[in-house]
Parts: structure tokens; sequence; C-alpha cells
């Protein structure tokens, strides 16, 4: 066993700490053996080191090796030996590395990490009127128990990677043997795998490299904030990635229709389920088509309009000094800065910015001549219906302009060549073996069950089809 000297190895771990501020080190002779104590005291738990550690060390008085020290003297649960080259790893994890004087190549871990971490709240995403109000917070461990007392089984499966050169922020795969189709598993720790990037501050860097197509508008992985909704994806077969410092968890494989859905769904009567359902997509369709409808109707097809509501729209566009498809874009990008203003304004300000954006831009404009009525109304309206699936909000939004594009320059043809064209694009999206359209292209009947018309719960015998889950059973 090679000796060394542990006042020269932790001036050594000093100087490949650069001698941080929060790096620690501590020794203490004890029966005539020195014992060398290092960590970050940032995130540790200092009273458990004092108490757990250091004084049960000073108080004994047999003799001092690993073994004695993990059996008979540390007040602490996670105790191991590692190896020389996972000291600087332990230590950034929360750990306590104790240096015995004389014996090198060995240390000893003490797991005691600790930082401030919230507690679990009701999402300000996901607010539901009945059923677990509680959600993810950014401590990974925390979400992983949330997920544990949710699915209380043995083959929930928990693999754990590190992503990022700088960040090693840990990322976890979870998913439920037996049920998740195994090629989806291996394929997304592959892919997580061969990331590298110096840093993951958020699971939103993870989602980019998980995408099948990482270039493409629409949303293709799917995302979470509260256990209940990762539960039940995870029992469809679905695959969990859990990143560190993120309450947003992420699942593939993902279909268009499952942002559709809500949490409150699944607990209330169906047939209002089915109905808000049905809803939310015909919000979506006012939200992405109306403006560049009426931009067709007033340009180019207003013979398709009743004669008093085209006597209106003459009336109120007389003397403006931008044409329709200008002034629309106008007022489509007021009430966009409106929006972005009002995120990132404090929230004692909210209230004046709805002052200044509805009475002052929207009336007083109005008045000014400078834009009308029914051009504030329809963008309106497609701004509301917008955030009947928040989830799709910055996709759909996109969308908005590039329809108000094409029926301000192509009439009703562009506003059909457009859909026709997304259509078949969205049928062309495959998400981890799933296809984007499912169950509705390709047709899945059985899946229906839970599609935009929602079944009893006691009708969805069989998990999704379009999942491939090993274990097709789910009521017997």
């Amino acid at each position: 066993m090679s000796v060394f000297n542990v006042d020269k190895k932790i001036n050594s771990l000093k100087k490949l700490f650069h001698e941080s501020s929060d790096f620690a080190s501590r020794t203490l002779d004890k029966n005539g053996v020195k014992l060398g104590f290092v960590y970050l005291k940032s995130i540790i738990d200092g009273d458990q080191f004092s108490m757990g550690i250091f004084e049960p060390i000073q108080t004994y008085t047999g003799e001092i090796t690993f073994d004695n020290l993990i059996k008979k003297v540390i007040r602490c649960n996670d105790v191991k030996e590692v190896k020389e080259e996972e000291v600087i790893e332990n230590i950034l994890k929360g750990g306590v590395i104790i240096l015995l004087e004389g014996q090198g190549g060995k240390f000893l871990n003490v797991d005691i990490l600790s930082y401030p971490t919230r507690m679990p709240a009701e999402p300000p995403t996901s607010p539901v009127i009945q059923g677990p109000r509680e959600g993810f917070v950014e401590d990974l461990k925390t979400n992983i128990t949330l997920l544990r007392r949710s699915i209380q089984s043995k083959d929930l499966v928990l693999k754990s990677l590190k992503v990022g050169r700088y960040s090693n922020t840990q990322v976890c795969v979870a998913y439920i043997d037996g049920i998740a189709e195994q090629k989806v598993v291996d394929k997304v720790i592959s892919k997580l795998k061969k990331i590298d990037i110096d840093g993951i501050v958020d699971s939103y860097y993870v989602l980019t490299f998980l995408q099948e197509r990482p270039n493409s508008l629409f949303k293709q992985i799917g995302s979470a904030e509260k256990p209940d909704i990762i539960s039940a994806k995870m029992l469809e077969g679905k695959v969990a990635i859990i990143v560190n410092n993120s309450p947003i968890v992420l699942t593939v494989p993902f279909v268009i229709f499952e942002d559709f859905q809500n949490s409150n769904d699944y607990y209330t009567n169906h047939h209002y389920s089915s109905l808000v359902r049905f809803i939310r997509l015909f919000g979506v369709l006012i939200a992405v088509i109306s403006p560049g409808l009426y931009l067709a109707l007033q340009l180019y097809h207003y013979n398709l309009l009743p004669l008093n509501f085209l006597i209106t729209i003459a009336d109120t566009t007389l003397g403006l000094p931008f044409t329709p498809f200008l002034e629309l874009l106008f007022v489509f990008l007021l009430f966009q800065i409106l929006y972005e203003v009002s995120l990132r304004l404090p929230s004692y300000l909210g209230l004046a910015t709805s002052v200044v954006g509805a009475l002052i831009l929207g009336d007083t404009g109005i008045k000014a001549g400078l834009i009308s009525p029914p051009g504030v109304i329809i963008v309106a309206l497609a701004k509301i219906a917008l955030y009947t699936i928040p989830e799709e909000s910055s996709q759909l939004t996109v969308l908005q302009v590039i329809f108000i594009i094409l029926g301000g320059s192509l009439g009703l043809a562009g506003l059909i060549t457009g859909m026709i064209y997304f259509i078949n694009y969205l049928n062309s999206i495959d998400s981890y073996g799933t296809p984007y359209l499912a169950p509705y292209s390709p047709r899945i009947p059985k899946d229906l069950k839970d599609g935009v018309f929602k079944s009893p719960v006691t009708d969805m015998k069989r998990r999704p089809k379009a999942f491939r889950s090993k274990n097709k059973v789910r009521l017997k």
C-alpha cells in the first residue's frame, strides 16, 4: 500500500479546485493517525458533518481504520470507499472525502449533499379543479421520490447519466419494464450519451437533442410538470426523461393530440371532457385560420361575406392609412409586444400595462383612425383562442403569421394550400416509431377512446396501440 501525506493531498485538491472560496478542508490527529476532510461547504449539510462525522471520530477511542469508520463511527447513511479518480466527482456531488495518513489509493466518501430546494406545489402551468396538486421541482432526487410515490413497483426503472462537460448535469431516464418498448429506451439513452455540450441548464437543452427533426417547427417531445401526468404517460408505455435543475419532465414518444388533453379531463365527467377537447380543437383552428381568412375574404372574396357585414367592414376601414394586410400585421405585432411585455414586467406593473394596452393603444388607435374595430376583434379572438392549448402557443403563433401572409397574398387558395401542406407534413413526422397524428392518421380504432372524444376509464381496457407497449392489457 502506497504511503502519502494528507496535507500534500489536500493542497493538491485545493489547487485542482482553483482555491475556490467554498472549498474547505480540516485535519485531525487521532490515536496517532492523521485524518483529512475535504468538501465544498456550499453544498453539504454543516450540522450533519459536525454531528455525524467529525464529533464521532473525535470521541472514538478505538483503532482508526476505514473499516471501523464505516461500521462503528460515522453516523451517516451513505458511506463508501472510493478510488482516487472518483474523489473530485464525489466532492462535486456533495460528499465529504476522508483521507487517512499512510493509506494512498483509498478514500472514504460520506454523502451529505444539501442545498436549498423548492417544496412541491401546484405548477402555475397545470392547475386543476380536482386531482393531485403537487408538481415537480428543480431537485432530481425530490422528483424521483414523487415518481416513486405514484408508481410503487419494482418494475419502475431509473437509469442515470451525466450530460455536460462543465455542468455534469444528472439526467435520469425512467420507464416501466414490461410496458415500455426497449427499442425506445435504448434510443433515448443512446441520444443522451451522444450529447457533447459544455452545460445543460434546463430540460429544454436535452429536448433539442432528443427530437427526430431538430429543425422542425412542431413540438416532438412531450412535457409535463406534474407526477400524476408523467405516471399516466409511463403507464401507457412512454419513457420519461428527468433533468436535474428543471421542473419540466420530458416524455417520448409524443403525438400531437396529447396537448389537446388536460389532467382535468381525467378527474371530471367523460362527456364534459369530450366537449372541452372539441372546443380546444375548434379554438386552435380559430387561432390559426381566422386572421388569414379575414384578410382573404376582405381582399379577394368579399362577395362571400353577408352584405351587412361587408358594409360594416367598409365603413370601419374607410380612410385607414394602411392596407388591410399591413393593418392586420400591425395589430398582430401590437398584441405580441403587449404579451412579451406582460411576461417580463414585475407583477405590480401588470395592471398599468393592461390599461395602456387596452385603453390607450387599442381604443385610442381606433378613434384616431389608425386601426379598425374588426381587425382588433379578429386578432384578439385569435390570440385568446391560441391559449386553449398553451403548450402549443409558440408553434401556433408562427403558424398565425404564415397564414396571415398566405391569406393576404393568395386568398382562399393560399389558405387551403397551406392547410394541405401542413397536414401532409404532420402526417410524415414519426416520433420514436409512433405516427405524429395517431390515432387518426393512421386510424387506430381502439385508441380513439382517448382521442378528441374520451370514453370512461372502464372502457379503456388496453394500452394505446400507437406506443407499441409490451404489455397491452391495462384493465382486466
